[in-house]
């Protein structure tokens, strides 16, 4: 044989190799294909009969997703926080609601989704407790100007400024004293107090006496009537919605004690029938 039929030889030895070796890989490319588009297949038929199995599938993306971002970002995802908000969308209160809350949130200065959850919640626990809810947002408004994280030199607390250390087998129902910094469930306690007190004392003037913890005392500093005239400016809200804030700072007794005798500016407090608040 020639050298020149020898590399001729060789040639086609390795045309014919590398034809099959690309002929190979072809079919299994093509086998493999075929494969993985049978099981793509049956997993969508599989997670079309099983939604659990599918459920669990965009859970388990969810939370990759979620630690990639929380990986670029530095920010630790907590997708539930918003349930442990205290908020509502005002729009879905009923009409009255509606208007106390806003009136509420625009004389306090705070956000009304917030405002919205309090004022829903105070209308169902008033209602339970046989309590006008406007004047259970009075008190709220005069000892904590909706700020449920404040205390007073004395130790009372929350929304309502309860006195957790007096009350704390109250605050048993809710988990513990922590939550006298819970916004619902201080107010629900405070109701109760409220109450109690009322009930005690034969009226609403002698209750909030009671509350203030000026019972005993020549003087509660004004209390009663700043509570009664806020609840009387409350009602004229509910019933009409045109009141305007008769003081745009709000001014918290508990938390800011006012000297015995002290007025908050607007006058004595209007008339207020009494057998209407509980």
């Amino acid at each position: 044989m020639t050298a020149s039929g020898y590399l001729a030889a060789v040639g086609n030895g390795l045309k014919t190799f590398v034809g099959d070796v690309a002929d190979g890989l072809f079919e299994i490319t093509h086998n493999g294909l075929a494969l993985v588009g049978v099981v793509v297949v049956l997993a969508a038929a599989l997670l079309l009969t099983r939604p659990d199995l599918r459920e669990q599938g965009e859970e388990r993306l969810a939370a990759w997703l979620s630690s990639r971002q929380a990986a670029v970002q530095g920010i630790v995802p907590e997708p539930d926080a918003a349930w442990r908000a205290t908020a509502a969308d005002p729009g879905e209160l009923p009409r009255e609601q509606a208007k106390v809350t806003q009136w509420i949130a625009r004389k306090y200065r705070v956000a009304p989704e917030p405002v919205a959850a309090l004022v829903a919640e105070a209308y169902e626990v008033g209602a339970a407790s046989r309590i006008d809810p406007k004047l259970v947002l009075a008190v709220m408004a005069i000892e904590s100007s909706f700020n449920p994280f404040a205390q007073s030199s004395v130790g009372a607390q929350g929304l309502m400024q309860v006195m957790t250390r007096v009350h704390s087998d109250k605050y048993e129902h809710f988990g513990g004293q922590y939550a006298a910094f819970d916004p619902k469930s201080n107010l629900r306690v405070g109701v109760k107090v409220l109450q109690e007190y009322i009930a005690r004392a034969g009226s609403v003037e002698a209750g909030l006496r009671r509350y203030v913890g000026a019972a005993n005392l020549p003087s509660d500093g004004g209390y009663v009537d700043k509570v009664l005239a806020e609840h009387a400016r409350l009602t004229q809200v509910a019933n009409s919605g045109n009141a305007a804030p008769a003081d745009d700072s709000a001014t918290a007794l508990r938390a800011n004690p006012a000297p015995a005798g002290d007025g908050d500016g607007s006058g004595s407090a209007p008339p207020v029938n009494v057998a209407t608040l509980y």
